[in-house]
């Protein structure tokens, strides 16, 4: 059920930019080319067949954009051979990681910094956050988009955290918790500052959306780390490894 869950999650975020296509839900934003706020996710148990396939490629194709999904093979393990008759190619599978709200664990933090929710009236900090994240992501500078995709997570009750220099005033760290939807939400987007690595930030920025969440009745937290160093940091937390996500393109 929980694998469900989550995959129920990634093909349900609210977003005005939904599109169905054969068995998949494909989410293309007009703005932002980035690579994950365009991906599909597969119905669960989906057995697409090579029209759907090339169907979905065409929409993308259409909106330029990389034809590519985000999804938990488990929950529809029928789709990645079609993918990769297709041409797709693996970007990587990386663990799902989900932490029982009884089980969320404070890390130590920099005395130097302190970590804060911060609200949608601080227009100034949510720039600052962009600014942050985008630079970690090796995304482009932000934009008026990714200030909009922020006021409308904020909206749809999501959550954003910042991590601040107490000396400077300066924010140095980030990451969001995703708008919720029927008690399941993904941490995403924990970003440090190359000035101010090592010094706890994502652990405390994670364990702080992951609490605040928990407190506002989501029962399902989960989120998926680029790597084997950052997976350590969340178990600290307290997150656990249940399964595996697929992120998988077609580029040529």
């Amino acid at each position: 059920m929980l694998i469900s869950d989550v995959q129920g999650f990634l093909r349900n975020i609210p977003d005005d930019h939904r599109l169905r296509v054969g068995p998949f839900t494909a989410k293309i934003d007009p703005d932002d080319p980035d690579l994950p706020f365009n991906h599909a996710v597969p119905d669960d148990g989906a057995v697409p067949t090579p029209a759907d396939v090339a169907a979905l490629v065409a929409a993308f194709r259409a909106r330029s954009r990389v034809p590519r999904l985000e999804y938990i093979p488990r929950a529809a393990p029928e789709v990645e051979p079609v993918l990769l008759a297709a041409g797709f190619t693996p970007e990587g599978r990386y663990p799902l990681l989900v932490c029982p709200p009884s089980q969320v664990t404070d890390v130590p933090l920099d005395p130097s910094l302190r970590v804060d929710l911060v609200p949608a009236s601080a227009t100034d900090d949510l720039w600052a956050v962009a600014r942050v994240t985008n630079a970690a992501f090796d995304a482009p500078p932000p934009a008026d988009h990714d200030l909009a995709r922020m006021l409308r997570l904020l909206a749809e009750d999501g959550l954003i955290a910042a991590a601040r220099d107490t000396a400077t005033g300066e924010i140095v760290g980030a990451g969001q918790l995703l708008a919720p939807r029927a008690g399941v939400a993904e941490v995403a987007g924990i970003a440090t500052a190359p000035t101010h690595r090592r010094r706890g930030i994502a652990g405390a920025v994670t364990a702080l959306l992951t609490r605040a969440g928990a407190k506002a009745g989501i029962t399902t937290l989960f989120l998926t780390p680029a790597d084997d160093q950052a997976a350590r940091v969340y178990a600290r937390v307290g997150y656990r490894k249940e399964g595996e996500a697929l992120f998988i393109s077609l580029t040529s």
